[in-house]
C-alpha cells in the first residue's frame, strides 16, 4: 500500500506538470514542469523524501527498460537516419562534454560555497 501512495504522489505531481504545460504558452515538456514542481515540493518539505523514496528508486531501476522501444524504433528507421548520422553523433558527443564540464564547474562552485559557509560558522 505504501508504494501505491508513493506512485500516487509522483503521478499527481506529473499531472500538475501536464496542467502547467497546458496553461503556460512555452514549448516545454510537461515532465520538465513536473520535475520543477517536485523539486520545489521536496525543497520546501511539503513532500518529504521518505514519501516518494522507494517508488522513485524503483522507477530509476527500471529506466533502462524504457529505452527498449526507442532503440527498436531506431533500428526500424535507421536507414532514414543514415543521412544525418554524423551530425547527430557529433552534436551528441560535443553536448555531452559541455554538460559534463558545466555540471562539474557548478558542483565545484557549490562545494566551495558550502565549505566557506561551514568555515564561517565554525569560527
Amino acid at each position: 500500500m505504501k508504494l501505491v501512495m508513493q506512485f500516487g504522489i509522483i503521478m499527481g505531481v506529473s499531472f500538475i506538470g501536464e496542467i502547467i504545460r497546458v496553461l503556460l504558452p512555452f514549448k516545454c515538456p510537461a515532465s520538465i514542469y513536473g520535475l520543477i514542481v517536485m523539486f520545489i515540493l521536496l525543497k520546501t518539505k511539503i513532500i518529504k523524501l521518505e514519501n516518494v523514496k522507494e517508488a522513485s528508486h524503483f522507477l530509476v531501476e527500471i529506466m533502462p527498460i524504457m529505452f527498449v522501444p526507442i532503440c527498436v524504433e531506431l533500428m526500424v528507421t535507421g536507414k532514414a537516419l543514415a543521412n544525418v548520422f554524423v551530425p547527430v553523433v557529433a552534436i551528441s558527443v560535443i553536448t555531452t562534454f559541455v554538460v559534463m564540464a558545466v555540471t562539474g564547474r557548478v558542483s565545484q562552485f557549490i562545494i566551495r560555497k558550502d565549505n566557506k559557509k561551514k568555515e564561517g560558522a565554525a569560527e
